[in-house]
């Protein structure tokens, strides 16, 4: 029976010829091309995104972890070569500071040792004056020059001590070789070894240094 239905509609396409435009035949058949034409041409939007979008070498997580630290270290690096540069240019400038302070506090340290000897010159003639004027030989014109020449000594010390030049006292101190110079040495006669005795030419410092080692005689244990 089955095979007697294909037969009839064999017949029927052979006698009716090419079918029509309007038939059921040639309504569906382009709604199918037309669908898989469709996917075929939609096929590349519906699939998985395209390769070249991506980034052809993509960091890993390791990699981007190692550039980190690698930037942390040349920042911690720059950062001591700054504080390097900073403190070195701190010492720089207080050096700076420290050598035109010494400019001016000492600039006059060679007129000074000059001007020292001049004062040795007006103490010796003072005492000289004083010698001569003792009361078993008055003298009213060596007194007046004595008393001239204290007032004149008076005035240059104080001139002295008003730009930091002052005379050293070591008589009965400690002997010091950076501010004295032992030229003798004396019997220690109430007086304990190692002590300076006497000076026979002053000393002079310039706001605290030496510019002049004051000569001094030591005294030391007598030998019987």
């Amino acid at each position: 029976m089955a095979a007697r239905s294909l037969r009839r509609f064999g017949t029927v396409l052979s006698l009716g010829g090419a079918p029509r435009r309007g038939s059921l035949y040639f309504r569906e058949s382009p709604c199918v091309f037309s669908t898989a034409a469709q996917q075929r041409s939609t096929g590349d939007e519906c699939g998985p995104e395209d390769s070249r979008d991506e980034p052809k070498h993509p960091l890993s997580d390791c990699a981007l972890e190692h550039k980190a630290i690698k930037l942390e270290e040349q920042v911690r690096d720059l950062t001591e070569r700054y504080r390097k540069a900073l403190a070195d240019s701190e010492n720089v400038r207080r050096r700076t500071q420290k050598f035109v302070e010494d400019a001016k506090l000492f600039g006059i340290q060679s007129f000074c040792r000059d001007l020292v000897e001049v004062a040795d010159i007006l103490e010796k003639t003072a005492e000289s004056a004083a010698e001569e004027g003792e009361p078993s030989n008055p003298n009213p014109t060596l007194k007046k020059i004595y008393e001239g020449l204290s007032l004149i000594e008076a005035k240059l010390q104080s001139v002295f001590a008003k730009h930091g030049l002052q005379k050293m006292n070591p008589v009965g101190g400690k002997y010091d070789p950076y501010d004295h110079e032992i030229v003798c040495h004396v019997p220690a006669e109430g007086m304990q070894p190692g002590t300076i005795a006497l000076v026979t030419q002053d000393g002079y410092k310039l706001h605290g240094r030496t510019i002049r080692h004051a000569l001094v005689g030591v005294a030391v244990e007598s030998q019987e």
